[in-house]
């Protein structure tokens, strides 16, 4: 008999989000629990036999209870074996949240995998699952290596469950050393290894994939936000790979150069094409570029409409340089001390050899602005 597998890994819930304050932080962290719902309805739809998270289910073992409740709740939906594996952030110490939620009173449907050395049969002995389970957070040696040893039942499709890092072949490091080998699945002939620890979709080869975090929680393009429906006829049988978008907010990161009011439209309509709802849409926008105060200040309301729009706005605007026209300085004041002492920081935020170009450039603009305020009615 074949099995279909839904492969997820790196949820972290009860993450907080330091860098993303206020009301939008605080919906990332509760969208995280809503996405374990989809995956749990996702699962049931597909009638698969079992999910698995490939650790990294929590972002802390210090996590508060109601957390862990929560979590138990959300897979309500998912009527098959839900299979979970401790990563790096929420690793099996002696006192882990593995242990709490040991405690809970948790569905029969719930497996929590914490030692090594033992698989998990599933469906009548047709399916095992191979832990590696980590102990500690980091680890030196390859925790998959048992897997190559160890005996299942005949015809019993092999499938592993780890989180580390397959490092030779990620194309930068990944959080946490917790080496595996790229050729387990070959070694171990396992059907299919199903990793976690890397935050995006990656397949190593036809049997090794990375699920990625399903719900996005940076901003790097490594193809975030999704499950691996794995579909297996038989033992020894290629397995079928189906990538499926689960996440709700999208993270993106953009370049601007900004040198007229024409840069400024063309600005807003590229934030319009970035994705279809912008209230799902978190942006950290670099914007560069020489401009006159009037257009530092208009740029500077468009994207406060922006701010408001976007689920999250984050500008790096330092290497924006105002330099003020005639016009912006006669706005300010026609003659006077005033005059002279914008004439002279006018000088100063031109120079490019001033080392206090930006610390003149941000004064120009305030002054231009105090201005512009008080011509308000």
């Amino acid at each position: 008999m074949g099995v279909t597998l839904i492969h997820t890994a790196d949820w972290q819930l009860g993450r907080r989000f330091g860098n993303v304050p206020g009301d939008a932080g605080a919906a990332l962290h509760e969208q995280r629990i809503e996405t374990v719902n989809q995956i749990a309805r996702l699962a049931q739809e597909r009638g698969a036999d079992a999910v698995l998270v490939c650790g990294d289910v929590f972002d802390a073992n210090t996590v508060f209870d109601q957390t862990i409740r929560r979590a138990l709740n959300a897979l309500d939906s998912f009527t098959g074996d839900w299979v979970f594996i401790p990563g790096n952030h929420d690793a099996a110490l002696a006192d882990s949240v593995w242990n709490r939620a040991d405690r809970i009173d948790k569905p029969d449907n719930v497996h929590l995998l914490l030692r090594n050395g033992e698989p998990l049969l599933l469906k009548n002995d047709t399916l095992a699952i191979l832990p590696a389970v980590l102990e500690r957070r980091h680890e030196a040696d390859d925790l998959t290596e048992w897997f190559d040893r160890v005996k299942t039942p005949a015809g019993a499709i092999r499938v592993g469950v780890a989180h580390g890092s397959v490092q030779e072949l990620l194309p930068e490091a990944s959080e946490a050393p917790n080496p595996i080998a790229a050729d387990r699945a070959e070694t171990a002939k396992l059907d299919y290894l199903a990793l976690g620890d890397w935050h995006g979709t990656r397949e190593i080869n036809n049997r090794t994939w990375y699920a990625g975090t399903p719900e996005p929680d940076r901003f790097k393009s490594n193809d975030p936000g999704n499950v691996l429906a794995v579909e297996i006829e038989r033992s020894g049988a290629m397995p079928s790979i189906e990538k499926i978008a689960v996440g709700y907010y999208v993270w993106r990161e953009t370049e601007f150069n900004v040198h007229s009011a024409e840069d400024i439209a063309a600005l807003e309509r590229a934030l319009e094409e970035l994705y279809s709802d912008p209230a799902q849409l978190l942006v950290r926008l670099k914007v560069e570029g020489v401009v006159t105060l009037a257009l530092r200040e208009q740029l500077r309301e468009k994207l406060e409409e922006w701010g408001a729009r976007l689920h999250y706005l984050e500008v790096d605007d330092r290497e924006l340089i105002a330099e003020p026209s005639d016009d912006d300085l006669d706005r300010i004041d026609r003659g006077g001390f005033v005059r002279t002492a914008v004439e002279q920081l006018r000088r100063q935020a031109t120079d490019p050899d001033n080392p206090e170009r930006e610390i003149a450039n941000a004064a120009l603009l305030r002054l231009y602005q105090e201005h512009v305020r008080m011509e308000k009615p």
